[in-house]
């Protein structure tokens, strides 16, 4: 598995878990944290982000809320990204463009975008040639309705769920390969969420105690569980109230092989990723000092 994932000019080191900040530039992205309406307001949260800890910055405005009228076309999504990435290109870290869409992947690379992150894992016509050619690293997430029909979760077990899973990634990532994209630019991400998602709660937090199964992939393991359903709906709370809930899922990210933990709530969730890699550490070198 690659430690250090080349994104453009910038390098993400992978040699311990990393946290990755969301900028959401839709006005219906799911929450409100992370949500900004101009490019100067996102350079002063990207800032504040790097400042807490975020070691890449991920960026987007396409909403997948399934639940919303609210279209955004390609134009109106460059109109959005562009000039936030034209203001963000001068931070230190990566910036990550979350698009699935070939012509924003194309001109997010001339503002210097580093890393594709793709909810629908280049499935749409044109986006793995796309993405073969910026040569740049991609994130390949699972989502149950990659193209907006949502409807009623289908009846299985979560096991079969998993297997589907496994088995979706792992066609995506062959088809990268066959396209020229090495697999040392390749992320995996099981795709946690209701909606388009179409995972129930109890589907979440059962592949999240899975984790370690996608780990056999051998690429970096991205886990996106801040403030979303699986958090307020299994505690019986608000989407408000779920930034414990959130941590506690890091937690476990991080302790079951997560390389990115993609989080709304910077500084809280940098906190919880470095006491779990310090409890980790501790328990390795304890065990080497029985031996």
């Amino acid at each position: 598995m690659t430690q250090h994932l080349k994104c453009a000019a910038k390098v993400l080191d992978l040699t311990t878990p990393k946290v990755m900040g969301v900028i959401n530039l839709s006005e219906n992205s799911f929450s409100p944290i992370g949500r900004c309406n101009s490019a100067d307001e996102a350079l002063v949260l990207a800032e504040s982000m790097v400042e807490e800890g975020a070691a890449i910055i991920d960026i987007g405005a396409e909403p997948t809320n399934p639940y919303t009228d609210l279209h955004q076309s390609l134009q109106q999504q460059m109109d959005k990204v562009l000039p936030v990435l034209e203001r963000l290109r001068s931070l230190p870290v990566p910036i990550s463009i979350d698009t699935s869409e070939p012509a924003l992947m194309l001109e997010a690379a001339k503002q210097g975008a580093g890393l594709i992150n793709d909810v629908r894992a280049l499935c749409l016509p044109g986006a793995i040639e796309m993405a073969a050619k910026l040569q740049l690293p991609v994130c390949l997430m699972h989502m149950e309705y990659p193209f907006g029909v949502s409807g009623q979760v289908p009846i299985r077990t979560p096991a079969e769920l998993l297997s589907t899973i496994l088995s979706f990634l792992k066609e995506r990532i062959t088809a990268c390969e066959k396209a020229g994209i090495s697999k040392d630019k390749i992320v995996i991400d099981p795709g946690f969420g209701g909606g388009n998602f179409g995972k129930t709660p109890a589907e979440n937090c059962y592949l999240l105690a899975q984790l370690e199964a996608f780990l056999g992939y051998n690429c970096p393991l991205l886990v996106g569980v801040s403030r979303k359903t699986m958090i307020y709906r299994t505690l019986n709370i608000t989407a408000e109230e779920s930034l414990a809930g959130s941590l506690a899922a890091a937690v476990l990210a991080v302790a079951k092989g997560a390389s990115i933990i993609r989080a709304h709530d910077v500084k809280e969730t940098v906190h919880a990723v470095n006491m779990s890699m310090a409890i980790l550490q501790a328990s390795k070198e304890s065990e080497k000092e029985a031996f």
